[in-house]
């Protein structure tokens, strides 16, 4: 049985998309179509750990060091509210991504930016709504 992408987007029947046919291919190091499945790639790369992805899609004037997780948290769900295109290689999603630390519901709503560098788009920044 094929494993649902975390990032939950759907095929043309509603149905959740598995992760091999959605999300999977980027993370195995296909270039992003855009900068919303970049987006929705860097939160199933959050909900599955993928520390190496999330730091080779942030673009390298803000990528930090390093990066640590939060490993007692739980990812519920992301929801795509905005995908504009801002200019010929930039973009911004505005998003929501719900998760549970040590029991608390956290809701993460930003307005993230992106900018596409030699065919491949990056995370730059974002800031919280």
């Amino acid at each position: 049985m094929a494993v649902p992408c975390p990032c939950g987007r759907t095929g043309p029947k509603g149905q959740v998309l598995a992760l091999d046919d959605c999300c999977g291919p980027l993370h195995g190091g296909q270039a992003a179509p855009d900068a919303e499945r970049l987006m929705r790639s860097r939160y199933s790369a959050f909900v599955l750990g993928d520390v190496p992805y999330l730091l080779a899609t942030w673009h390298s004037s803000q990528r930090p060091a390093e990066l640590t997780l939060e490993s007692s948290g739980k990812w519920l769900g992301l929801e795509i509210k905005h995908h504009r295109v801002t200019g010929a290689d930039t973009a911004e999603v505005e998003f929501v991504a719900r998760f549970r630390v040590g029991g608390k519901a956290v809701r993460q709503h930003e307005r993230s930016r992106f900018v596409r560098e030699d065919g491949r788009w990056f995370y730059v920044d974002g800031d919280e709504l």
